[in-house]
């Protein structure tokens, strides 16, 4: 039984699934699609109008649209890869965003071609020489926030221009007040190689990642926009175990309280040109301009869609409220250590996967 009681004990023999999975984003179809090849009893509900979760796309004006923020598939296992093209069909999207600091454009991540931009030098020695003076002179024996750690780590000006405003704007307060744990390291590559990420395997799925997610949940029961939280004890007793995929904290009825986390607002725009930035992402790191980043849609699938318009969606994070979608922990002491209570809450729940 669930640790929050269903009421009085489960009779085996009328529950109709094996399975009831709360969200049908990545994590639940895959699941879904894994025990049902098992020969598992699968119901797949979310409390959303739509499958996929928080990568959920679709079509505008043409465009293949991320709606919840951008998400590039990459992974150095050759089975997840495997897998995940037994459903759909990648491309070969490589993600090399931008930043733009009050006008001027360095490519990201951290990479010759960004130093060379910065300090119009030629040669990695030159690069890795500025950054070390500049890391000597700061004087940081132990970083006690997430400034002093990211100083320490890649200097004061690639600091002051790519990641002080960039971070307050993400997380809603000065550096200063951050840990430094947030930034454990952060990748600066001596080559001019903009690919964001190191993994082997990379791409978007050619027809979007809703697609995708339906071709994992082909034959699986799902009902959408059906809440857990207000529904439990009747969906509980569908099944023999539930797959929770949503706020632990929700699912104990907040019992220690609220954990903390940031949320995001998207603006999207659909705009009579070919071609807005000429790049999926860039980041906007000075901290007057309020969004993070512009996220042009097209360039995901190389141009495709319509050779007229163009889709670009700006993020804002914002703090979060009961009601707002939590995209991101708050990583402190406190928030850990409530967390902490809820999982000891969790290891318990045997009748409950998180």
């Amino acid at each position: 039984m669930h640790g929050s009681g269903t009421g009085g004990r489960r009779i085996k023999e009328k529950m109709m699934y094996d399975y009831l999975i709360v969200g049908a984003g990545l994590y639940g179809a895959v699941f879904a699609q894994q025990k049902r090849a098992q020969g598992a009893r699968c119901l797949v509900i979310d409390r959303r109008n739509h499958i996929a979760g928080n990568i959920f796309s679709e079509k505008v004006a043409g465009i293949e649209v991320h709606r919840y923020g951008p998400h590039i598939f990459h992974t150095d296992k050759k089975n997840v890869w495997d897998y995940v093209n037994r459903f759909a069909r990648f491309n070969h999207f490589r993600y090399s965003p931008v930043a733009c600091y009050k006008g001027e454009l360095y490519n990201l991540p951290f990479n010759m071609n960004t130093f060379v931009r910065m300090w119009h030098i030629h040669t990695p020695k030159e690069a890795r020489d500025i950054i070390e003076r500049q890391v000597a002179g700061a004087g940081i024996a132990q970083p006690r926030n997430l400034e002093e750690q990211a100083i320490s780590l890649v200097g004061t000006d690639v600091y002051e221009k790519l990641i002080k405003g960039y971070t307050q704007k993400q997380w809603g307060r000065p550096c200063r007040e951050l840990p430094a744990f947030i930034i454990k390291r952060l990748p600066v590559r001596m080559t001019f190689d903009n690919n964001y990420f190191n993994h082997p395997y990379q791409g978007i799925p050619g027809e979007g990642y809703t697609e995708m997610v339906a071709s994992m949940l082909d034959g699986t029961e799902v009902r959408l926009g059906v809440d857990f939280l207000e529904q439990r004890e009747a969906l509980s007793g569908l099944a023999e175990k539930t797959v929770y995929t949503g706020t632990i904290d929700s699912y104990f009825g907040y019992r220690f309280g609220q954990l903390q986390y940031r949320s995001l607002r998207f603006e999207t725009e659909i705009l009579d040109l070919p071609n807005y930035q000429g790049v999926a992402g860039m980041n906007f790191t000075d901290a007057e301009i309020p969004y993070t980043r512009i996220i042009e849609h097209k360039h995901f699938t190389f141009g495709e869609g319509n050779p007229e318009k163009t889709v670009i969606t700006r993020e804002y994070p914002q703090s979060w409220s009961p009601g707002a979608e939590p995209y991101y922990p708050i990583g402190d002491e406190v928030n850990n250590q409530l967390y902490k209570k809820y999982r000891e809450l969790a290891d318990r729940e045997t009748d409950t996967i998180f």
